[in-house]
C-alpha cells in the first residue's frame, strides 16, 4: 500500500553521482558482472528510473541466491514517487493457520518465510531526478540458495525472447503446447549434446572392437555423473536386462541413490552379450571413469556373469541378491505359495543366526523339499540374501533391484527401439540430464522448504530437519515420532 508524506528530502544536498555507477537502460544492467560486484559497492549505483534499478537488483540477488520483492513506496500530496523498498522474499512471516478444523485436515505448508531484513531503498533526487540507493542492508536471516537453484524461484524464471518467438510461431502452426514445451526440450538437449565434449571435460568414454573393427561395446559417463558417484557410489546396483535399442544390445546401467533417496545413475554401457569377459571390461572401465573407488556393497539379479566378474574387480564389496529375484524363483523352482510367504519370511525377517538357521530347516522339512538343489544352493548362498547374515552391511536402503526397473520405465520414455546407435546415446542422456534436474529440484526442496513439525518436543524434531534432507526427513519423522510418544508415554506412567 502506498504511503503519502508532505515532504521527502534527499539524503546530500550533492550527492556527486559518478558516471562509472550510472544505469540508464537494460543495456547497461547486461554489461555489468555481477558476480564481481562486491555488496558494499552496490550502494555507489544510481538509476534513471525505478524501474531500472529494481531490474538492477533483482540481477544482483539470482547473483545471491535469492530474489527480490517490492515492498513499500511513498509518494508526495502531488502523486510523485520518491521512495521505494525492494525486500527479500523470504522478508516477514507466514501466518499461523490452523490446520485442523473439525474433521477436515488440511496439508501443512513449508514456511518459507523467516523475517529477513535484507533490503534496498531508493529514493529520488530532486534536482538531478535520478535514483540513488540511499539505504543497503545485504545481511540475511536465513541460508541463500546456490546459485545454480535460483532459477527455479518463481522471480528469476523467464524464457529467452527467440523461444518465445519460435513458440508462438509453433503454436500458429497448430502443435500443442506440450509438445512445442517437448521440441524446445529436444533443441536443448541437441546443442548442449553438441557442445558435450567441449564443455564437459570430465566426460569419460571408452569402447571396445573386435577383430574386424566392429564395435563390440561402449562404456560412458559424464562429469556430474563421477562426481555423483565419489559422493554416492558406496552402493551399485548392476542391471542388464534392458533392451532399447536398433541393434538389441543389452543396455546396462550402473545406479545408486543419492540424499533425497532418489534412484540416480553413474555410468551407462552397451555390451554385445552378458559373458564374463563382457561383464569384467565393464567393471574395468568403471574402475577407471571413478578413479579407483569400489563400492561397499553391490545389488544384482543373481546372474553368474556378474558374480564372477564382481568377485574378481570388486573382492572387497558385498554382493547382495535381489530379494524380488528370489521370491519369484522359490515360486517357480518350488512352486507352493506358503513356502514362499515363508521363504519371504526367513529372508526378510530380522533374526539372529540361530533362529534363521532353525526357521529356515523347520520350513525346508516341513514341506519336505530339503533334497531340491536350488534349495541347497539357496542355503549356501545365504550371506547373499539373508537379512540374519548381511546385518550390518550398508546397503542405502536397497532390498532389490525393482528401483533399477523403475529407472528403466523412465529411460522407456526417451528411447524406443527405432534409435541407431548414435540416437540412443544422444536420447539416453537426456534421460540423465532429466534425473538430474530432479536432483536440483529436490536440493531446491531442501534449501528453500522447511517441514511442518508433528512433535511437541519441537527443537528435537528441528535438530533432525536440519541434518537430514527434506525427503529423508519426511522417512525419519513417523519413526521419531512414534519413538517420543512411546517415551512420554513410560514418562507419564511412572509420574
Amino acid at each position: 500500500m502506498d504511503e503519502k508524506v508532505t515532504n521527502v528530502e534527499p539524503m546530500f544536498d550533492d550527492h556527486g553521482f559518478d558516471e562509472g555507477y550510472n544505469i540508464d537502460s537494460l543495456e547497461d544492467i547486461v554489461m555489468i558482472e555481477f558476480w564481481n560486484i562486491r555488496d558494499e559497492d552496490v550502494c555507489h549505483f544510481h538509476f534513471s528510473d525505478a524501474d531500472i534499478a529494481f531490474e538492477f537488483y533483482n540481477r544482483y540477488t539470482r547473483t545471491r541466491g535469492f530474489i527480490a520483492w517490492k515492498n513499500r513506496t511513498r509518494k508526495s500530496h502531488a502523486g510523485v514517487l520518491k521512495l521505494k523498498n525492494f525486500v527479500c522474499h523470504r522478508e516477514g512471516f507466514r501466518s499461523q493457520n490452523n490446520n485442523d478444523i473439525g474433521n477436515f485436515k488440511k496439508k501443512p505448508t513449508p514456511e518459507t518465510r523467516c523475517g529477513c531484513s535484507a533490503m534496498m531503498e531508493i529514493r529520488l533526487d530532486g534536482p538531478s531526478g535520478r535514483w540513488f540507493i540511499s539505504y543497503f542492508f545485504y545481511e540475511h536471516s536465513h541460508p541463500l540458495l546456490d546459485p545454480r537453484l535460483t532459477g527455479l524461484l518463481r522471480g528469476h524464471r523467464f524464457m529467452s525472447e527467440a523461444d518465445i518467438g519460435h513458440m508462438i510461431n509453433m503454436k500458429k502452426g497448430g502443435i500443442s503446447v506440450g509438445q512445442i514445451y517437448q521440441a524446445l526440450a529436444n533443441q536443448a538437449a541437441l546443442k548442449y549434446l553438441q557442445d558435450r565434449a567441449i564443455n564437459d571435460l570430465s566426460l569419460y568414454f571408452n569402447h571396445h572392437v573386435d577383430a574386424d573393427g566392429t564395435l563390440r561395446n561402449l562404456f560412458w559417463c559424464d562429469g556430474l555423473s563421477r562426481a555423483d558417484y565419489s559422493l554416492f557410489g558406496d552402493v551399485l546396483a548392476f542391471d542388464a536386462t534392458y533392451k532399447r535399442n536398433k541393434y538389441m544390445c543389452p543396455l546396462v546401467v550402473f545406479s545408486g541413490v543419492n540424499y533425497h533417496n532418489q534412484m540416480i545413475s553413474f555410468a551407462a554401457a552397451l555390451i554385445c552379450d552378458k559373458e564374463k569377459n563382457t561383464y569384467r571390461w565393464l567393471l574395468q572401465q568403471m574402475k577407471v571413469a571413478m578413479n579407483g573407488k569400489a563400492p561397499v556393497s553391490v545389488i544384482t539379479d543373481g546372474d553368474l556373469s556378474m558374480k564372477f566378474t564382481i568377485e574378481k574387480e570388486f573382492p572387497n564389496a558385498h554382493h547382495r541378491l535381489c530379494a524380488w529375484h528370489l521370491i519369484r524363483n522359490a515360486t517357480s523352482n518350488i512352486g507352493k505359495p506358503h513356502f514362499t510367504s515363508m521363504f519371504k519370511k526367513c529372508m526378510l525377517g530380522n533374526y539372529e543366526i540361530d533362529i534363521f538357521r532353525q526357521k529356515w530347516f523347520e520350513m525346508v522339512e516341513g514341506f519336505g523339499v530339503e533334497n531340491k538343489s536350488w534349495v541347497l544352493d539357496m542355503y549356501k548362498k545365504r550371506h547373499s540374501w539373508a537379512t540374519a547374515h548381511i546385518r550390518g552391511k550398508f546397503f542405502a536402503g536397497f532390498r532389490t533391484t525393482s528401483r533399477c526397473e523403475g529407472l528403466n520405465s523412465i529411460i522407456a520414455k526417451y528411447v524406443n527401439s527405432r534409435y541407431n546407435l548414435v540416437e540412443f546415446i544422444q536420447h539416453f542422456n537426456r534421460c540423465v540430464d532429466h534425473i538430474q534436474w530432479k536432483e536440483v529440484q529436490a536440493d531446491h526442496a531442501s534449501v528453500n522448504g522447511r517441514p511442518s513439525m508433528q512433535m511437541c518436543f519441537q527443537q528435537l524434531e528441528r535438530s533432525a530437519a536440519n541434518v537430514c534432507t527434506l525427503s529423508i526427513f519426511y522417512m525419519f519423522q513417523p519413526i521419531l515420532v512414534r519413538a517420543a510418544s512411546m517415551k512420554f508415554a513410560s514418562w507419564c506412567m511412572k509420574i
